[in-house]
């Protein structure tokens, strides 16, 4: 029996075509594509501007159901189905976020796709890419360092050092760096204090260059980032340091979508990548506008199961940018869904047409949680192996009694001959002008109550906790004008409630909000919610474990 190959194995076995001739596909000009190698590529800001007033494309979100060990393939599915739009003869893009180095050597991989549904090069697009996270940690950690020098220096805006907001970042799970004390050794080393490190994709800065439009927008968002405060609770932004103009240098390239390609030839937009369960867990405004103005249809993925990454797409997203998307793709496996049925994963290999019915509900829970955004929905089943056909049939009849669609697709072992027919029901769902976009709560709502909102209707809990800190942080920062703010919660992506064991469809549970903090240039509040880490840490065999060069200095482990 042959063995399929890995994914690493396709990808350095993918015949790729020049960069310039994928976007000549795309009618960008040659001077408008700024080449890193002969694979991967930025689009030029003056070309990226040029297509301002041009009819938008038809945008279709791919997510997916709750994740679970067993795998449930949502940017593999992303992949599958842009390939699969091409193969039926439509215009299509795809668009992704970069892939952060803490899980590709922590615990959860990497983020190019799978199988034949793959973007290439994908360990460049794994580890360093095109520099853009390392220009987002040197940004951030540079105003890090302006705010201590600014206090070792006299501190003239009067911060208060128990006050200060502003951590440091690094693109890796660390767990010893969540709480630090800095400038030990002497005042020669600047003014003692607490503060720590969050990952990279949690940053601001990276959900700033996510959510901004242009150059000047980017600019202005980075003035606004509140740092710290004054005795008296008034706010110190990074414009008021002098800092932002420098961080923006730093963020020019940053800025820039980049270019790569399927294992099919096809274009992909992968850029930004902020995580959905810390922070808004989309690709980049400029690249997702970029593509919609190039593609008769845009593949985007938001991160995580759509109660995460789906609902933040809405309501930050598409609020922000002025987005409407057409059409939803909820990726589910069976494996995945006995897993929410109460299947051990080392059981997941048996037929259990019994779990698949009663795990389903998470999958139900989903396809009304996007529902209720106006937004028409169909399901892909990604087809694994040990699927039978009794649990397959479960699957379609839970799903069709709730009125939605549900496509088998094998585009992970036969690429975009396995996702034909996908391809064709999601052009006609774009194409039936049946969306009816709103996000879940407006403007005007009180932060708390926008809060409860996404608790009660998305998560289906009861009711919010938060100590009187946290109220009393809410309540000033309406105070502070920032009160028409959507709200980013972070809890875990496991479960609808903040208790990952908690699988299924729960109700009636409790949100608890330890703290919230103020994003002010990127212009959301983000609530944190239960147990979750802005700094994740390794596991006990993290992946890194499995990462080395072989003979040929060629990556080998890389997932």
């Amino acid at each position: 029996m042959s063995v399929f190959p890995t994914d690493i194995e396709l990808s350095r076995a993918a015949v790729k075509k020049p960069i310039q001739e994928i976007a000549a596909r795309l009618d960008i000009p040659e001077p408008a594509v700024i080449p890193y190698g002969r694979d991967k590529a930025k689009i030029d800001q003056s070309f990226v501007s040029s297509l301002a007033g041009k009819r938008d494309g038809k945008l279709v979100l791919v997510t997916a159901i709750s994740p679970t060990p067993a795998g449930e393939g949502k940017t593999t599915t992303t992949v599958g189905l842009g390939d699969g739009l091409n193969a039926i003869g439509k215009r299509a893009i795809i668009c992704l976020r970069e892939p952060s180095l803490g899980p590709c050597f922590g615990q959860k991989g990497g983020a190019a796709g799978g199988g034949r549904a793959q973007v290439v090069p994908m360990e460049d697009i794994n580890l360093h890419f095109t520099g853009d996270f390392h220009a987002i940690t040197s940004a951030h950690n540079l105003l890090a360092a302006m705010v201590d020098n600014h206090i070792h220096w006299g501190n003239a805006l009067g911060l208060d050092s128990r006050r200060i907001v502003w951590r440091r970042v690094c693109d890796m799970n660390d767990r010893a760096l969540r709480d630090i004390v800095v400038s030990l050794g002497g005042p020669a080393n600047g003014i003692p204090r607490e503060t720590g490190f969050d990952i990279t994709v949690a940053s601001e800065i990276m959900a700033i260059v996510c959510l901004a439009t242009d150059m000047l927008d980017l600019e202005a968002r980075l003035a606004r980032i509140v740092v710290g405060y004054r005795p008296d609770k008034t706010a110190v932004t990074a414009g008021d340091l002098k800092a932002s103009d420098a961080m923006a240098v730093l963020l020019k390239d940053a800025m820039l979508p980049n270019l790569v390609q399927t294992l099919e030839n096809n274009p992909a937009f992968v850029h930004g990548g902020p995580f959905a369960n810390i922070a808004h867990g989309c690709n980049s405004v400029v690249a997702t506008r970029t593509a919609l103005r190039l593609a008769d249809y845009v593949v985007a993925e938001a991160g995580f199961g759509a109660d995460l990454g789906a609902e933040k797409f809405f309501d930050i997203k598409c609020r922000k940018a002025g987005l409407r998307p057409d059409a939803a793709v909820i990726v589910a496996t069976v494996r995945a869904i006995k897993m929410n049925g109460g299947v051990a994963r080392s059981d997941l290999g048996s037929e259990n047409v019994e779990a698949v019915r009663k795990g389903a509900a998470n999958l139900g829970r989903h396809i009304e949680n996007v529902r209720s955004f106006g937004v028409p929905v169909i399901v892909a089943i990604n087809h694994f192996g040990t699927d039978t056909a009794a649990e397959l049939e479960a699957l379609k009849t839970y799903v069709a009694r709730l009125g939605v669609e549900a496509v088998l697709c094998r585009h992970w072992a036969e690429g975009s001959a396995g996702i034909l027919e996908l391809a064709e029901k999601v052009a006609a769902l774009a194409d039936s002008g049946t969306a009816d976009f709103a996000p879940l709560y407006s403007d005007e709502l009180p932060l708390l109550e926008k809060i409860e909102t996404v608790v009660k209707r998305i998560y289906r809990g009861r009711a919010v906790t938060a100590e009187p800190q946290v109220l009393n942080q809410l309540e000033a920062f309406e105070e502070q004008g920032f009160g028409h703010l959507p709200v980013c919660l972070a809890k875990t992506p496991y479960s609808f409630s903040t208790d990952p064991r908690l699988l299924g469809a729960p109700e009636n549970h409790i949100v608890h909000v330890r703290e919230v903090r103020l994003a002010a240039g990127a212009g959301f509040v983000v609530a944190i919610c239960g147990d979750i880490m802005t700094m994740p840490g390794l596991p006990r065999v993290p992946a890194a474990e499995h990462i080395y060069l072989d003979e040929q200095a060629q990556i080998e482990g890389l997932s």
